[in-house]
């Protein structure tokens, strides 16, 4: 049956596929139109086919299985024993790692750790802890005497510290202190007879959260874990031993198959560096969370976790979909934590090993983000790595540019950001708590457009988009939807009409409505003589905005009218202006 169906179909070659697409493209430009760039701006081909596998070396999975273990991170202050029930439920209920998150200066002593750890069987779950500093090692020191006490098997232990002085240092803006590395080859001996305790963390997530792309982000993890390496060798530690001493916590965006190839390109980068198994924690990335219509981060979360889960992590943490606004309540917890647990014991992703080796598209991304990556690498290290000022400085101005593209790419509404700067939910408002966040929770790639539309909901009047739809029927009804989501995105109060018979119905219906905004939704023939007449009927009373950019346009502006909104607008730019210009 499959040989008579070949016969049905011949295949076809490359040079007929390309020949087809020019002629689809009937002149437009072949890369402006098919080929696109990631954030960190290589080009991605619109297919790939079996022969772009030639040659290329395939990569493929360092496990036997894809099984990952699902994490929750819990926070902690004075409340240990709350800490405590709140693990043994999550323990119940799904979770296999189990992340104490600490606050700054926090030292956890034995008995902190006893009360923290009641009821919870040590071999049995994978430990992290959080907000480690080497000026305070206590909390590591006090973990393993509560080992010991306890008599677990030191072989049984699987543990995380998040020890990193460098990136401390980077994320902070201070310089290295040299004694902290010092501290760190300490701490690493200590754990000599624990082989399933790493101390030194590599945050790649931090560099995710700044809206940095997947390269920069694997280049920064790489040089600061080789980085790492040279120096606590130099602190009289093995090559091997510092080695192992290392994981990397990183981050999970949104773009679904860079994402795949991004921790499968990992692999290949640090086996490049260290013959130890790099161990990696992926957490869906703070920088892609909204505050608005929150209830979308369930399903952001849940593609970020399967990318991740694809790739073959080693563990991961799913962010409730509240995090902007809290720690996590029962019900966001939950959820955050189920959506691992569907993809494991309903969907099976954890049965089977590297799923994606073999696809012709994630193995040329894989392949162009390992030599992306390389290059970047090389280049952080040969300005002196995180110790020197120099490569620090350069590693901040590399990813400010990028966040800046990509800001600017949301604001244009090039980028989409569901809920934000497109399809907005007309009815939804501010939750509680986000007009007080403080600064560090605005870093995120939705921020400005979450204080703009925050500021619409704090004037004392809503101002009201008034859409004058007339003309043709699927040019008017298509540019009233346009307008929509464009005012809509701004939390302007928007009334929409289906069409009305006349240009003069529409304007005594607007002039009814004391509408602050006037859009005039129709085509571009008809604007020529309808729009000046709507502009001289309601000019004084609101703002006349055609929706569109017609050939007519120049004339129109003769006229006095000065307000267009189409695709070409700069979306945050054009709302900011309206708010200004209804003194908002």
């Amino acid at each position: 049956m499959t040989e008579k169906l070949f016969k049905d179909f011949p295949p076809v070659s490359t040079q007929q596929w390309e020949e087809q697409i020019v002629k689809d493209l009937k002149g437009a430009d072949y890369d402006k139109k098919l080929v696109w760039k990631t954030p960190d701006g290589f080009k991605v081909r619109p297919y790939y086919r079996a022969e772009d596998l030639e040659g290329m070396l395939p990569v493929r999975g360092t496990k036997e299985d894809n099984n990952w273990l699902v994490r929750q991170t819990f926070v902690v202050k004075d409340n240990l024993k709350e800490v405590n029930t709140l693990v043994l439920d999550a323990l119940q209920r799904g979770a296999e790692s189990v992340g104490f998150r600490l606050e700054t200066g926090r030292k956890l002593k034995k008995q902190d750790i006893a009360v923290l750890l009641q009821g919870v069987y040590v071999p049995a779950v994978e430990l992290s802890f959080e907000g480690m500093d080497c000026s305070g090692s206590d909390t590591l020191y006090a973990f393993l005497e509560y080992l010991k006490e306890s008599e677990t098997d030191p072989s049984a232990v699987r543990a995380r510290f998040s020890f990193d002085p460098l990136g401390d240092a980077f994320f902070k803006g201070t310089e290295l202190r040299k004694e902290d590395i010092g501290t760190l080859a300490e701490l690493v001996k200590a754990c000599r007879t624990y082989p399933g305790i790493r101390v030194v963390s590599v945050p790649g997530y931090k560099w995710k959260n700044l809206g940095c792309g997947v390269v920069q982000e694997l280049a920064c993890s790489l040089a600061l874990g080789k980085e790492y390496i040279d120096l606590l060798t130099e602190n009289g530690l093995s090559r091997e031993e510092a080695a192992h001493a290392l994981h990397f916590h990183m981050g999970i965006g949104l773009h679904y198959f860079l994402e795949i190839a991004k921790f499968r390109a990992m692999r290949v980068l640090w086996n490049g560096i260290s013959e130890q198994t790099g161990s990696v924690h992926a957490t869906t990335s703070f920088w892609d969370q909204t505050a608005y219509d929150m209830y979308v981060n369930l399903l952001r979360g849940t593609t970020g976790a399967m990318s991740a889960a694809i790739a073959g992590v080693d563990s991961m943490e799913v962010l409730p979909f509240d995090c902007v606004l809290t720690e996590g309540t029962a019900q966001s917890t939950r959820l955050a934590r189920n959506i691992q647990v569907i993809l494991k014991e309903e969907a099976g992703f954890n049965k089977v090993a590297d799923p994606a080796a073999g696809s012709y598209y994630v193995e040329n991304l894989t392949v162009s983000i390992v030599e992306e990556t390389r290059k970047l690498t090389e280049e952080i290290l040969q300005k002196g790595g995180f110790a020197a000022q120099q490569a620090v400085q350069w590693v901040h101005e590399h990813i400010r540019a990028t966040r800046e593209r990509r800001m600017e790419k949301i604001a244009s509404g090039r980028e989409v950001v569901v809920g934000i700067n497109k399809y907005p939910d007309p009815l939804g408002k501010a939750p509680e708590g986000l007009a007080t966040l403080p600064e560090e929770k605005w870093q995120r790639a939705s921020a400005s457009f979450e204080k703009m539309r925050l500021k619409t909901e704090q004037a004392p009047e809503i101002p009201v988009v008034f859409l004058l739809t007339f003309g043709n029927l699927g040019m008017c009804r298509a540019r009233a939807q346009f307008a929509t989501n464009f005012f809509g995105v701004a939390g302007f109060n928007v009334v929409d009409n289906n069409r009305f018979a006349s240009v003069e119905e529409g304007i005594e219906a607007a002039r009814k409505r004391g509408a602050h905004i006037v859009v005039a939704c129709s085509s571009d023939e008809e604007y020529a003589a309808a729009v000046p007449l709507i502009f001289h009927s309601l000019g004084k009373q609101a703002i006349v905005t055609v929706a569109g950019e017609p050939p007519c346009k120049e004339n129109l502006m003769a006229e006095g009218i000065q307000h267009f909104i189409s695709v070409r607008s700069n979306l945050l730019e054009t709302l900011l202006q309206y708010q200004k210009e209804l003194g908002l």
